[in-house]
């Protein structure tokens, strides 16, 4: 599984693409598995932090526990409008959970949550990110895999 960072080296130009998206709007949406092997999806905000893409969680939220039972995560960014403007990202990742110092130290840099909190790393193992062509009509789907780098395909 690849962090952030490893990521944006391999495909700096997605990557770029990616992070804007993810930082255009602050709520995105996860999808985590529950304990009865259903999808259970929630609003997240994500960010990278140092050479990470972290998301956090209240304390023993259901969307936390599930990371910590079945560590499987997907975060579609928020669209924001019809129109799909800089497209729509989608990443398949393994979350870490982040405890100790180095949570404290993420929370430090902003107001910290009142009382325990969770965090997880995103380890990336597949990005998309899907762009429409209006003049072409032309949908755009370019993704990376790890270990396999980055593919295109147009479908009209």
């Amino acid at each position: 599984m690849a962090s952030w960072t490893s990521f944006e080296n391999d495909a700096p130009e997605l990557a770029a693409k990616v992070r804007a998206r993810l930082e255009a709007n602050l709520h995105h949406v996860m999808a985590t598995v529950r304990a009865d092997g259903s999808p259970r999806v929630s609003g997240t905000e994500v960010r990278i932090w140092h050479d990470d893409l972290v998301l956090g969680s209240m304390w023993q939220a259901r969307k936390a526990l599930d990371l910590q039972r079945d560590a499987r995560v997907a975060i579609h960014t928020n669209p924001s409008d019809e129109t799909m403007e800089g497209g729509d990202a989608r990443l398949d990742a393994v979350a870490v959970e982040v405890v100790g110092d180095a949570n404290a130290e993420f929370y430090a840099d902003d107001e910290s949550p009142p009382g325990p909190n969770h965090l997880f790393r995103l380890e990336l193992h597949r990005v998309s990110l899907v762009e429409v062509d209006h003049e072409a009509a032309r949908l755009i789907v370019t993704t990376w895999r790890e270990g396999r780098g980055v593919t295109r395909v147009e479908r009209d």
